[in-house]
């Protein structure tokens, strides 16, 4: 049976940490709503995933900084990014204020 969901909706009113949602996994991808208020990556934290990573930015403001990057990059609403395999990064700020929701694509 289809259910028609809204990736806007549904979202938990208290956000302690990042929420994350797997909207949809199949052998070579996973499909992650991921729901930001606030949040960041810990303090020397890098990411450095092994799949590929396509990121749009639907809702709020984030910045993302590459580790061989000296400024940031700034998401608005309909940004999007494609980050490769084991490149560093993190999340250096998301909007305290609203909900920052993101659609990452992990593929490999």
């Amino acid at each position: 049976m289809n259910q028609l969901n809204n990736i806007l909706k549904s979202i938990p009113k208290n956000l302690p940490e990042e929420f994350v949602d797997i909207l949809a996994e199949g052998k070579n991808f996973r499909l992650e709503r991921i729901v930001s208020k606030g949040h960041t990556s810990p303090k020397g934290f890098w990411y450095d995933q092994v799949e590929n990573e396509f990121v749009l930015l639907l809702k709020g403001e984030a910045e993302i900084l590459f580790e061989d990057d000296a400024k940031p990059v700034r998401l608005s609403e309909g940004d999007y990014i494609n980050i490769p395999a084991h490149k560093k990064h993190r999340v250096e700020w998301t909007d305290p204020n609203t909900e920052t929701v993101w659609l990452a694509l992990f593929y490999w």
